[in-house]
């Protein structure tokens, strides 16, 4: 980890059609952006433009037309390896995110296409590690259930080491290329790993060379214990959901410290909250978007999921009346008045009606912080949660698509730059070094230099 005073990161995490429900309902908004070339390269180019760590693609390996009404950018998109491969020919220094699920694939076939995307994008790449959240996906996989929680993290910690390991099988220098001595490759620089575990068992070498970056950036995402644990041992930076700053600096401070169990620096991991910033140029601006988008909520008003997320029993009161006692709430702790206090800023009024709290909760019962106001009130809340180490940057998600993000990137993104919590260059042109990351050592050819100097 090179010594660096410490930097905002900012990525995009794409939803083709915004992270709010009803943001492809705008009259402004693109609609089919998650199939369109030209769409996606102009997304990637304009983050690229604004200096952004990285473009950042989930995925998932299941779908229903029932999540239309509360994820429809999610409901279908391009395959990630295919759509990272497109953007990496388009750009040269934003980093790229692909994901990969651990449970339902092989470490060879992920070491050789992260490998491979590497070389394409000279070095820009990195592997969203995930182990599936969706039980539909066993059913696309030939499989009677999705596994537990923990079977899947046992999965996962052999696979990534198992893929680590295969990146690393040849040395840097093994191609030597020789044309007049006939020698293309010194064979003593690349190793078989001869993995034999539990769940895996793979020879090696890996049919690419050694990927630019050495060893490709890991991410992860996830609260629970295991999904932290493979986060600290493994991850250069986490994705979690967090909506409180208390919260935040917990989740901060908590992942951090176990780091050293596994002999790393905390400085190698980077915690990225999702933000959902809706941006005006005044703060009435912004609030008007917000009704906007609400009032585009194609909904039922089931307010089954919002009273277990109170605590409160909802179903006897009027969506246009006010709130109910939040003493009445069973949940332990401020819960219920911490959702409360989100809804009421985002409307900008303390007497919200159930309606509007159940707006603010459908715009953002996916886990991340829904936040509106000008551009200085957003760049505020992103500086207190870095300066607090709340965060050490944030995976952006637009509400609505293309103007959510260009709100973003015109007025707030210059009013981080002018208070010098965001670069105005790039430093580097890999994923590492965006991260402040060093290139590693070959790990075999680190065993062999210790191996001859205990000789």
């Amino acid at each position: 980890m090179s010594a660096q005073k410490r930097q905002l990161h900012l990525g995009l995490f794409l939803f083709s059609t915004g992270y709010h429900p009803a943001g492809w309902r705008l009259p402004e908004a693109v609609t089919d952006g998650a199939f369109d070339p030209k769409f996606l390269h102009r997304v990637a180019r304009r983050l690229e433009e604004a200096k952004f760590d990285f473009f950042f693609l989930g995925d998932a390996l299941a779908s229903s037309a029932d999540m239309q009404y509360q994820f429809p950018s999610q409901m279908v998109r391009l395959e990630p390896f295919t759509m990272i491969a497109n953007i990496a020919a388009v750009t040269e220094k934003i980093g790229l995110i692909v994901t990969a699920n651990t449970t339902y694939a092989e470490p060879y076939h992920i070491a050789r296409l992260t490998a491979s995307l590497d070389y394409l994008s000279s070095g820009r790449v990195a592997w969203n590690v995930v182990t599936g959240a969706d039980t539909r996906a066993a059913l696309n996989f030939s499989r009677e259930k999705h596994w537990d929680n923990a079977k899947r993290y046992d999965y996962a910690d052999e696979f990534v080491q198992v893929v680590k390991d295969l990146w690393d099988s040849w040395e840097d220098d093994a191609f030597v290329r020789d044309k007049a001595g006939g020698v293309f490759v010194d064979e003593s620089k690349v190793h078989k790993i001869n993995h034999a575990g539990e769940h895996f068992s793979v020879a090696g070498p890996l049919n690419v060379a050694r990927p630019p970056q050495g060893q490709i950036p890991l991410l992860s995402a996830g609260t629970s214990e295991r999904s932290q644990e493979l986060g600290a041992q493994f991850s250069n930076a986490i994705f979690t959901g967090q909506i409180h700053i208390a919260g935040a600096k917990q989740f901060y401070s908590g992942i951090k410290s176990k780091m050293a169990k596994y002999g790393r620096d905390p400085g190698e991991l980077s915690i990225l909250p999702g933000l959902v910033p809706l941006v005006g140029r005044t703060e009435e601006e912004a609030r008007a978007k917000y009704r906007e988008l609400n009032e585009l909520l194609v909904t039922d008003f089931n307010l089954a999921p919002l009273s277990a997320r109170i605590g409160i029993d909802l179903s006897g009161y009027s969506l246009d009346g006010p709130l109910p006692d939040l003493e009445l709430s069973t949940l332990p702790g401020g819960a219920a008045k911490d959702l409360v206090t989100l809804a009421q800023r985002a409307s900008g009024r303390e007497d919200i009606t159930v309606r509007e709290l159940f707006h603010y909760f459908s715009a953002t019962c996916r886990g991340h912080l829904l936040i509106v106001g000008n551009p200085e009130q957003i760049a505020d809340q992103i500086e207190e949660w870095f300066v607090q180490e709340a965060a050490d940057g944030f995976n952006i998600c637009p509400p609505y698509m293309p103007g959510g993000l260009d709100l973003f990137i015109d007025l707030v993104v210059p009013e981080l730059q002018r208070r010098g919590l965001f670069r105005t260059e790039y430093e580097g042109s890999t994923f590492r070094e965006h991260f402040g990351l060093s290139r590693p050592d070959n790990r075999f050819a680190k065993r062999a230099v210790l191996q001859t100097a205990a000789e």
